[in-house]
């Protein structure tokens, strides 16, 4: 069966996660760090035959100012044992600077981000899998 990004958004709702946007063919997860914050938990359902579950792992360059690109991107592969573990599978890395939004000029930070994905026969096993994504440590 096929499924718009609003039918897995009520879905998801119905099923007690909490949704931060439905954007194109997927849904953001949320995450709540504090009771007034809502945040993008790294973690979406797309709308796609079969139906795929992506979380995203990083690691902030400032937290580890010196190393190099090869040695940060360790450090988030060594987070996704526990996605790998799981069923997931690395599809894709980014390298995503961080403009100050002050200063076009200037770069505050840089995420080195790893794409996991891991499609689902069914909504179920698709809701069973964001679960599992939402209890993955995102951050190296």
């Amino acid at each position: 069966m096929t499924y718009t990004a609003q039918q897995l958004k009520k879905t998801l709702v119905d099923a007690g996660l909490e949704v931060f946007r439905a954007r194109g063919d997927e849904v953001v997860l949320a995450e709540r760090p504090r009771e007034n914050l809502i945040m993008d938990s790294g973690v979406r359902l797309r709308a796609s035959s079969p139906l795929e579950v992506r979380v995203v792992l990083r690691a902030q360059k400032a937290e580890f100012p010196n190393e190099d690109e090869e040695h940060i991107f360790a450090r988030v592969r060594a987070l996704g044992a526990a996605v790998t573990a799981e069923g997931f599978v690395e599809i894709e890395t980014s390298v995503s600077p961080v403009i100050d939004p002050g200063d076009a000029t200037h770069t505050l930070d840089t995420f080195y981000e790893i794409f996991y994905a891991k499609p689902a026969a069914d909504l179920e096993a698709a809701v069973a899998s964001v679960r599992a994504a939402l209890t993955f440590e995102k951050r190296a």
